[in-house]
């Protein structure tokens, strides 16, 4: 049966996800799959639908891919993933913007399911906040802290404020700029952003460290 037949079928037979519905995380995935036109995620065994992307969060997720895949580019053993699926138990399903995240052969706690699924914990997950910040400072970082991801950084866009956690004893810790005005990881050593270049969405200011070395 042609692919596009049987997809066709299947949605027929599924009824779509819808805005605070309560599943479990495999009629979650089993749903989602048909419906390739939406971005929703499970947090707590709810569904949440996320709204249109607009500029301003598609400019400085732009940015920080850019940035994260930078340092990967020039650190053996280092991986940058870009909104993947992240199964992190049976009742939450994320999909954050950016992860950087070791090789399970360099150390790394994340590795890729036999579904082609995030799982495990990530060195760093990251979310650009513009209408989701309740879910992306709340539940989401309750998630995250608890699935034992090192560090989470969201960057609130509109407002043009980064908060960035490192874990410590299994609770977050927030983290401060360095004296320069830079924000750097505790667990990627040399990974630091300008979060004044960010906020100007100058992605040449931000990889300029990076390209400086790397040549």
């Amino acid at each position: 049966m042609p692919q596009g037949k049987l997809r066709a079928m299947q949605t027929a037979t599924l009824a779509p996800l819808r805005e605070g519905e309560r599943l479990t995380r495999e009629e979650f995935e089993r749903r989602y799959e048909v419906m390739p036109d939406v971005r929703a995620e499970l947090i707590e065994g709810v569904v949440y639908m996320a709204s249109p992307t607009k500029n301003l969060h598609a400019a400085a997720q732009a940015v920080l891919v850019a940035w994260a895949g930078a340092y990967a580019a020039r650190t053996p053993g280092v991986l940058v993933r870009n909104a993947m699926s992240y199964r992190i138990d049976e009742r939450s399903e994320l999909q954050p913007d950016v992860v950087l995240m070791r090789e399970p052969r360099q150390g790394g706690k994340a590795k890729i399911d036999a579904d082609g699924f995030l799982v495990g914990a990530p060195e760093l997950v990251i979310e650009v906040a513009v209408t989701s910040f309740a879910h992306d400072l709340g539940a989401k970082l309750k998630l995250y802290e608890r699935a034992g991801v090192q560090e989470y950084l969201v960057w609130e866009a509109e407002a043009q404020r980064m908060n960035w956690w490192s874990l410590h004893q299994e609770r977050y810790v927030p983290l401060t700029p360095n004296p320069a005005g830079m924000w750097c990881s505790q667990v990627f050593s040399g990974l630091c952003l300008d979060v004044a270049a960010l906020a100007r969405l100058d992605i040449a200011a931000v990889l300029k460290p990076y390209l400086t070395s790397a040549g």
